[in-house]
């Protein structure tokens, strides 16, 4: 599937989608040094009965970069625009890792353009001792010292089907612009409690999800963010790390088709 680029009239810039499959829209946001066709098999799984988008994060893939400096509420603006210049409406949103920080920061800013808002492998109010190492590695990043082998590590054991995602992985990896990835993993280390108490804003349905073995979104943070939200569910994929959408990717599709066949009903605060 070929990108499709998208002009934005303001702020300028150009925004790079992969566009499959007709019904409700479904917006997929990747996580930090990824690209949309990380979602290769969500657009394949979900186009059949949903408008599948996988947008690639500023800086990454086809997608123009957000200025030096940009935080996690700049990239949240910056969505909210690409939803906005599409004339989608009230879209699904499904994220992974700093895409997930971006999904709930847009369910929780703008209510009234979330039907549905998914998380994979989101981080959520880190304690100090990883706030200061993904803190660390975004100043290493920011004066272009990129580690590639320490995250693939992380995230991938050592099975058959692991083993060729990493592959995968480390080569979008390899080929993300230096600058962007060192503006949004900054934006990714600083972000991770920026829409912490605006969670029991989202009423939509709400789905939290992780592997058990990913150590910094952990199940107890998907747990946590469930419990704020209205309507919020949290699931852990056993046996998996932090790139759960290739490596389990059956089970989580099932998941989020679950999810996108719960009524977008809004509930009022108490």
């Amino acid at each position: 599937m070929t990108l499709t680029i998208l002009r934005l009239s303001d702020p300028g810039l150009n925004v790079a989608y992969r566009d499959s499959g007709r019904g409700e829209p479904l917006i997929l946001i990747h996580g930090v040094g990824m690209q949309s066709a990380a979602w290769g098999p969500q657009i394949a799984a979900l186009s059949g009965s949903y408008r599948v988008i996988a947008l690639d994060m500023p800086g990454h893939g086809g997608s123009d970069p957000l200025p030096q400096g940009s935080q996690l509420p700049d990239f949240v603006a910056w969505c909210r625009t690409v939803v906005q210049a599409l004339d989608l409406g009230p879209v699904n949103l499904a994220g992974h890792s700093m895409g997930a920080l971006i999904a709930a920061g847009f369910a929780a800013s703008f209510p009234e353009l979330t039907r549905r808002v998914a998380l994979l492998n989101g981080v959520y109010c880190r304690d100090a001792a990883s706030r200061r190492a993904v803190q660390t590695r975004a100043g290493q990043i920011q004066n272009g010292q990129i580690d590639l082998e320490t995250p693939l590590a992380r995230w991938f054991g050592d099975t058959p089907a692991e083993v060729a995602a990493k592959a995968q992985v480390a080569e979008w990896l390899g080929a993300v612009d230096a600058a962007g990835y060192a503006t949004a993993y900054t934006a990714f280390a600083n972000g991770d409690a920026t829409y912490a108490d605006q969670l029991p804003l989202i009423s939509c349905p709400f789905l939290a999800m992780t592997g058990d073995g990913d150590p910094n979104s952990t199940p107890a943070m998907s747990a946590a963010m469930a419990s704020l939200a209205q309507q919020g569910k949290a699931v852990t994929i056993t046996g998996h790390r932090h790139m759960i959408n290739l490596t389990a990717a059956p089970e989580v599709n099932a998941h989020l088709l679950t999810w996108l066949k719960q009524p977008a009903t809004q509930k009022e605060l108490q």
